[in-house]
């Protein structure tokens, strides 16, 4: 698959230097560090940590989703168990 297949909006930046510098590791010990200095440890480092940080957000958000599903589902439960009260009341005031 050729570089040219990629468009730069699905690939990261980081990975169009980390696709750059592999030739370059193949050449000497020290293109390691400098394919490192190209990513940039910290900015590595803080990508990691948002996405760490986005994960737990959104695990908290499915919890909270799902608790609302529940007290939705309770509500709902209590909603037509009082509708069917209704109707038969109605029903037998007809009788």
């Amino acid at each position: 698959m050729s570089l040219e297949m990629w468009s730069r909006s699905s690939v990261p930046k980081s990975w169009f230097s980390v696709v750059l510098s592999v030739p370059g590791l193949l050449n000497s010990p020290d293109s390691l560090v400098r394919a490192n200095d190209t990513l940039g440890l910290e900015e590595v480092q803080q990508r990691l940590h948002d996405g760490v940080i986005r994960d737990i957000e959104r695990q908290n958000r499915k919890k909270e989703n799902i608790r609302l599903l529940g007290e939705q589902i309770i509500l709902t439960e209590q909603l037509e168990a009082e509708r069917e009260k209704m109707l038969l009341a109605k029903g037998s005031q007809k009788t």
